[in-house]
């Protein structure tokens, strides 16, 4: 079992850094700001590309996910359930999401262009990401790993904040494209906690020491 832990987790952190190669190599190939969830639009050249990332999070996440199921938070608001259920809830709602993409243009959460698949991709994507944080949240009180309790603090911090800045930007209209540069800030903070908490994971697996000392 020990073995199967470190195989799914390393093959998920590889799965996720792939992700994040795709996700930016997309962004760099659109010379004009946009938000994330623009690079798989209908009609987009990109949409294939950014389909297949999300798909690569999904099967990494829920990789990474499984290798640390058991890892928990001792703080007793955070111990409902595990960090990695939180993560399971966020690649199944990116998994929707990577199916149910926004209409060209990806508008905006009103007005006469945003209809019912909009929103449901909207809001799958927003809750995915309030699942990641929430998933951060609880590994930032890890037992007997300081460095990663502080990382996972620090991060899931700044990603719902800059996140949720670069959402309201969008909202509101206002410095739209300052705001679609924090929310690719805030994706690659999240995806990149997750491959250090399955690097976390996969080490701790490589030196023979029980989970439990992680969380």
């Amino acid at each position: 079992m020990r073995r199967a832990e470190l195989v799914a987790s390393v093959a998920g952190c590889l799965l996720v850094v792939a992700a994040l190669v795709i996700i930016w190599a997309a962004r760099l190939s659109i010379p004009r700001a946009l938000y994330v969830s623009e690079l798989g639009a209908e009609g987009m050249p990109t949409a294939r590309w950014f389909q297949a990332a999300l798909l690569l999070i999904v099967a990494g996440g829920a990789a990474i996910a499984w290798a640390g199921r058991r890892v928990r938070s001792r703080a007793r608001l955070l111990r409902a359930w595990t960090p990695a259920v939180s993560l399971w809830i966020a690649c199944a709602l990116f998994l929707f999401a990577s199916q149910v993409t926004c209409t060209a243009g990806c508008p905006l959460p009103y007005g006469d262009t945003f209809n019912l698949q909009d929103f449901l991709h909207t809001l799958a994507a927003v809750l995915a990401f309030a699942a990641a944080c929430w998933a951060m949240l609880q590994s930032s009180f890890a037992q007997n790993h300081r460095v990663l309790a502080i990382f996972s603090r620090a991060t899931g911090i700044a990603v719902a904040a800059i996140a949720g800045t670069g959402g309201l930007f969008s909202l509101f209209r206002f410095q739209v494209a300052f705001g679609s540069q924090l929310e690719f800030v805030a994706t690659t903070l999240a995806i990149a906690w997750l491959v250090v908490f399955g690097s976390v994971l996969a080490a701790r697996l490589a030196l023979h020491e029980p989970q439990e000392a992680v969380g």
